[in-house]
Order: C-alpha cells, then structure tokens, then sequence
C-alpha cells in the first residue's frame, strides 16, 4: 500500500511541474490574508494643513482589466478605445479629511464605478481637478474642496496618451486641457491590414548607441497609429464648463502656464519618427505663445536624437530642460551643454544654468556653469536660486547657492559630495507653494531648512536643519530620538514651526501627526489599523556581518511565527545588486528594524508564516575603486556576498545552511541566476523578470555604460545564460509575457529556460499572461505566491 502511494504522489508530482496549461492558483491561507486586504488611502494634503484628500484604489487589477485592447507605440502603451495610459493606477473613491478635527467627508456628485486618475490642485488649493475614464473615453472632472462635491465639467472627451493633461491658469477659474480632435482619423487594425511592402531600416554611417527600448514604433502601420493617438486639440475650460478653442491639432507633449499665466510654455512633436527610440527623442519644438494661443518665440528645436554621444552622461546639444522660473512672473530658464553633450572631452565646466526673459528671443543671460551635468534648480527669488548638479561616473554631486540677479561671483559651492554617501546626506531643502502655485525655497530670517533621513552608523534619526546663508553652515534644530520607532519627516511648516511626522513601528501601521516644536507637542492626524495582524509580532532585526574582504554588510532578519529556540529553519535570501565606487558608502547600513513590516507581492516576508527564515534586501554590493569598474569583478563579489550573508545567520545557529533559497526580481533574478551557476551555497532559486544573457543588451544596461564590443569579457563573463552548463540547482523561472522594461525582453526568460532544459537543470518557467515587468492582476499576484511556495516546499522542506 505505501508503495502504491509513494507511486502516486511521483505522478501527481510529474503532473504538477509538466508543460501542461495551468488554472490560475492561490496559495495557502497564510499568504491568502496577508495579500487580500484593504490598504490605507493615498493622501494629498493641501499647503496650509486644512484639507487632505484621501484617495482609494484596489490593491491590483484584475486579468480582465489587463485584457483590454492594448498598442504599444513608440514606448507608451495606450488603450485605443478611452485614449489613456491601458496600464494607468485608478482611485475607485474620494474623501475630505478636515484637519480641525480629522473628521472625514464623504464627497458627492462622484461618477458611478469611478476610474480616477490626474489628480490637479487649483493654485488656490480650493478645488481640484480630476479625470474619470468612462466607457467613452477620458471625463473632465472636478472636486470643490470646501464643499465637498465634484460633478463633470463638460462632455469633451480628452486625450490623455501624451504629456500633462490638465495646466491650471493662476485665477482659479479656467485650465487648458488636451480633447481628441474633432475629425481623429481612424486606427489601422495592424493585425489585418495586408502590407504594402517590407519594413526598411537604414543607418548612414553615424553610431547610434542606444538601450534596448520596449515598445518600439516597427513600421508605418504603427507611425499612422502613433500620430493618430497622440494628435490632440487644447481647450481652455472654465470651471462653470464654458469651453473655447485655444490651439489647433497637433501632437502636443506637456503645457506649462507661466505663474502670471500670460504665457503657455508647449512642447509639440513631429515627424520623421523613429524605430530605435521612444517617442521623448522624436523631434520637437518648445514654443513659447501667450495666453491667447498667439506664438510669441520658439525657445528650441530639437532633432531627432537617434545619435547621442556615448555614456550615461550624454544629453543633447543645445537647450534642454527649458522651463518658467516659479519666482518670477513669466521668465524661463534651461540648461545647455558646454561639452556638446559628450562626456568623453574633458572639460573644466560641463552645463551652464540660463535664462532668457521677455520677449523670450535672442542668447539669453548665462547666470552660472557647473561643474557636472545640471539637474535641478529650485528657486526663491532674484536674489537666491539652489542648483544642484551630479557625474554618474564618480557619484559625485554639487550643490551651489546662486545670486540670479549678479554678473560675476553670483555662485558658491555649499555641497560637494558622494551622493552614495548616506551617512552624510544633508537632507533635501523644504519648498513651499508661493502664491502663483508654484514650488519655491522657504526662507525665513536669512536661513533654508532642510529635512534629512538621518542614517548613521547608530541606527536612523531623521533630522530638521536650518542652513545660514551668512555663515553657509547647517545647524540642527530637531532630531528623532526614537528607538523603537521611525519617525519620518514629512513636511515642515516654517511660520507655525510644526513638522507633519509619518510615525510607525515594525507591528503598527504608519500614520500622521503634527509635531509641534515649541512644545513639542504631538497630534495624531490619522488612525490607520494594521491590516497585517498575523505577522504583527514577527521577530525583525536588521543584522551586520563582514565580506571576506572585510566591508560591512547589512539585512534584516526575519525569524518564523511558530520560532522554537535551538531549532534550524530553512531561510529564504532575497536581494539586489547595486553598483559603488567607494568602500565606505557600499558600507553603510540603510536598513531600519522599526519599519513597518509590510508585505507586498514581490517581497519574500509571506513565508516567515510557513516555517522559514526570511532575510530580507540583504546588501550585495558590487565596489569598483578607482579605475577598476564595479562589473570587473561583478562574480567574485557576487558570491561573497552570499556566503557572508548564509554564514552570518548560520553563526546564530536558526538555520540549516543546505537548505536556503535565493530570490530576485529583476537585476535581483540576474544575480540569482549567477549565484546559482558560479556557487554550491543555495538548494533553489527564484528568478523574477530577469535579463540573463546581456549580448542582447550590447550598449550597456543596468550601471554598465560600456558596450559589448569594450569589454566583451565581462558581458560573457556576467551572462549566466553563457554558463548554463554549469547549473545543477533547481530554478524557478517567473516573467510578465509583455514586459516592457528595457532589457528584459520575455524571449530572455524562455532562451534560458531552453538552454538549461536542454542541457537537463532543473527549470520550471512560468510566463504570465498579459504582465508587463511588475506584475498587476490579482490572479496573477496570487499565482506567483503559490508558484514560489510550491518551488520552496518542494526543494526546501522535503527531505531525501
């Protein structure tokens, strides 16, 4: 009879991981309650702390939702029948919450079955604009604040593929939004139409070195389709619902209304199109009209950019990042390359920072150059900008304080950093909405203010600063002292000297309050429940162990809700490479044991419900130290990473090293492959969406800006797929059948899974139907929860 049974059980087994189609699954009941709950709202809270506005949503979609017609041009993807995003978050509901005394009001007037997205305050934050995607199309909605109801607008129905979507004017009472053409030409059904001839492609002698993009336009059934959706005419609409014409068809990216609202800022694209890059570096001009829809300049036109230079530093020559100043009535600023663009020439000054006021023509004023490539500047008057720079191939970042309104000597450099250097972040500068709506520095009695995350060697204090601009030194003004829980600072109020906190604790559930620093008096805003509840009292730690070369490593630990003292456990490891160039910043622990242990679907802390030890964002750094690239050595570093890891739990005596699993999403599901080929440390591994054979990725991918043919042995070298005869450990391959990220095309998945079947591994692939790179549908979240505790209880817990 028990050989009858044991018979049984191998058959059913054979049946269970054979090629035959599967039914969607759910796993077990621990799991099942800890993904089918109801989070807490998104929350939008207005500048002066009355209202905040409570979003609600599903938790995922469904395999229906991500069903719907889909095209996939020129990187967007669009649903052809409502003309937005086909992949777009929707909230399901609304509320007000009053802050004078945190009641919450229900909002009426909202459509039946809401599909709302594009969120968009008024500059006066009484009202709110908001779209409804109904059977028809995109809806133009609105919310009064103060009363608490919302209604349709008018029954223009918007396009919503491309660029923003609603631009508030400053009085309050009108917005310029994109609407469908009034003769929109008709779609091409690419799977019927009968071809006119062969697709060409032709390059004429000039390198284009370009990422493996998704999503590409691939002929000219697809160039006619693109134009179609992302033609669209601009409509001013007051907020009674008059709508007027204010600009004619064309295929418009984003508007920006100057903070007077005299002028409108757009960006519009046109042809030849391209089939190697998404639609951003499709040619465009950014023109300047004013509020009448008259021209007034064009600032720039860019040509199609199928040729950047080399390297992640590459940007275009000419004008870029051309935008209003938001202290200013109507004045813009924009970044140019001094190096053409190109980080191979050596020079003293990459960028300079100018601006170009009214009439908006001519070289404009050069207010300062920068060292490294521009990336932001946040402004506060004429007299005081920040600007803020970085080099990728150093990780070094700058961070000036400019005098717009001076000719020479207008600049200083307060900042110059690793900004891989954690420990010595000095937080993010506090902005406030100026009466124009836009975002500029809070100054008061001549000082900044800046809130910090506050990692340290001791654990993590977020921290409120006051930076002097005479002494340009910083000067800290409140720290967290929480032990035992994470206090993060979520805004700072200057005129009342309050701090809005978020405050949690690995078992309780994260949830406002405003901290008063006078008093320092603390007052709940929200009431948040833990929806986790069996896991609430799980042991968190976060551990630190050493490299065999000794750099300082870091994970949290999380031990089984049945724990026994003295009892070895299987664990599962869960991380993700990252790239450094120093020691020490690869060093630092980011990791806090008072966060909230929240699971979500991609995370392996389900499992600490079925008798494993979990070890959760375990740090794999991958250093290279001066002219040595962190790839270089990419292996090596790789698996010490893992022994350091499997030991330093093994030394606490909760696990029994032969039986651990690794598992990645991603660049994470690269690493787990390589770990798998290239060391005897893990009984099984997860992969997830992952890239395995990088000669299909020739021009670089993840960190590495160097091509294949610049270094061959390390694409070959870091390919597990190139080493798939070297893979005895069972693997269990997962990706999204329509994954858009660049460089994990699904074929990476499937050619692997045919090398190691061919060559006898154990592999079981599963493709998900309809899943981009993360994964959205419920039944398909649930069946990846029980395809990977199926994997980990058959390689992990059954014994020999």
């Amino acid at each position: 009879m028990k050989v009858k049974i044991w018979l049984l059980l191998i058959c059913w087994s054979s049946i269970l991981w054979a090629n035959d189609p599967l039914d969607y699954q759910q796993p077990s009941k621990e799991i099942l309650e800890l993904v089918d709950v109801n989070l807490a709202p998104t929350t939008i809270i207005d500048e002066a702390n009355k209202n905040i506005v409570l979003l609600y949503r599903n938790t995922y979609k469904s395999i229906d939702e991500l069903s719907q017609q889909e095209l996939r041009l020129a990187g967007l993807r669009i649903d052809p029948k409502t003309n937005i995003g086909s992949r777009v978050t929707y909230f399901n509901h609304v509320a007000i919450q009053r802050m004078s005394d945190n009641s919450i009001v229900e909002i009426t007037g909202l459509p039946k079955n809401p599909k709302l997205t594009n969120f968009n305050w008024s500059v006066d934050q009484s009202l709110m604009a908001m779209t409804h995607t109904g059977k028809e199309g995109v809806e133009l909605w609105l919310i009064d604040i103060e009363n608490a109801t919302a209604k349709r607008l008018t029954d223009l129905v918007l396009n919503a593929n491309m660029g923003n979507l609603i631009e508030w004017m400053p009085d309050n009472q009108t917005m310029l939004v994109k609407a469908l053409p009034k003769n929109k030409k008709q779609l091409i059904d690419t799977k019927s139409a009968v071809p006119s001839g062969p697709t060409v492609s032709v390059s004429d002698g000039k390198k284009a070195q370009n990422r493996t993009y998704q999503d590409l336009l691939k002929n000219k059934n697809d160039e006619h389709n693109f134009e179609v959706l992302a033609e669209s005419e601009i409509k001013k609409v007051s907020i009674k619902g008059k709508v007027s014409d204010w600009i004619g068809v064309g295929m418009y990216g984003d508007i920006s209304i100057s903070p007077n609202g005299e002028y409108v800022l757009l960006t519009q694209y046109s042809k030849p199109f391209s089939y190697l890059v998404p639609y951003s570096r499709f040619p465009h001009t950014v023109t300047v009209y004013s509020h009448k829809a008259k021209k007034v300049s064009t600032i720039v036109e860019v040509p199609l950019l199928e040729d950047l230079p080399k390297g992640f530093m590459a940007v275009q020559k000419g004008r870029r990042s051309v935008n209003w100043r938001s202290d200013k009535p109507a004045s813009l600023y924009y970044f140019e390359a001094l190096d053409e663009g190109d980080p191979d020439k050596e020079m003293e000054f990459r960028d300079q920072l100018v601006e170009l006021s009214l009439p908006f023509n001519g070289k404009g004023k050069s207010l300062m150059k920068t060292h490294n490539r521009l990336y932001s500047v946040t402004w506060a008057n004429d007299e005081l900008a920040l600007v803020q720079d970085y080099w990728w191939n150093n990780r070094n970042t700058k961070a000036y304080l400019l005098n717009p309104s001076k000719v020479e000597g207008n600049h200083s450099i307060i900042f110059d950093r690793n900004y891989q250097d954690r420990y010595n972040d000095p937080g993010a500068f506090v902005t406030h909405r100026n009466a124009w709506g836009k975002n500029v520095l809070t100054l008061a009695n001549n000082k900044l203010f800046l809130l910090g995350d506050g990692y340290s060697e001791k654990g993590q204090f977020p921290f409120l600063d006051t930076f002097d601009l005479s002494e340009k030194k910083s000067k800290r003004i409140y720290q967290s002292t929480f032990t035992d829980k994470l206090e993060n600072l979520v805004r700072y109020d200057s005129k009342n000297n309050q701090l809005m906190v978020k405050i949690e604790s690995k078992n309780e559930y994260p949830n406002y309050y405003v901290r008063n620093l006078n008093d320092q008096t603390i007052t709940p805003i929200s009431n948040y429940e833990n929806p986790f509840k069996s896991i609430q009292n799980v042991e968190k730690q976060v551990i630190t162990y050493k490299r065999d070369d000794g750099l300082e490593l870091t994970a949290t630990l999380y031990l089984p809700t049945d724990y026994e003292k003295g009892k070895q456990y299987p664990m599962i490891l869960w991380a993700y490479p990252r790239e450094f160039k120093d020691k020490s910043s690869a060093s630092q622990n980011t990791q806090n044991p008072n966060e909230f242990v929240y699971p979500n679907y991609g995370s392996p802390i389900y499992w600490v419900t079925k008798g494993y030890v979990v070890l959760d964002d375990a740090s794999f750094p991958i250093v290279g130290v001066g002219e040595e690239e962190p790839n270089d050595s990419f292996r090596k570093q790789l698996v010490a990473n893992a022994a350091a890891a499997i030991n330093a739990v093994d030394n606490m005596g909760l696990i029994d090293p032969k039986r651990v699993a690794v598992g990645g999403h991603s660049y994470g599901a690269f690493m787990v492959a390589n770990l798998l080929s290239h060391s005897d440390l893990f009984a099984a591994g997860i992969a997830r969406s992952g890239a395995y054979n990088r000669t299909l990725t020739p021009f670089g991918f993840q960190s590495e800006e160097r091509s294949y043919w610049d270094a061959p042995e390390v694409y070959y070298t870091m390919s597990p797929f190139m080493h798939a005869d070297k893979m005895k450990t069972p693997l269990l391959l997962i990706h999204g059948e329509d994954d858009n990220n660049s460089g994990t095309y699904p074929m990476q998945s499937e050619r692997y899974f045919n090398a190691l079947k061919g060559l006898g591994a154990p592999v079981r692939l599963v493709m998900l139907p309809k899943e981009s790179h993360g994964y959205r549908a419920k039944e398909s979240v649930l069946h990846v929860l029980w395809e990977q505790d199926q994997w980990l209880e058959k390689h992990l817990k059954t014994t020999d």
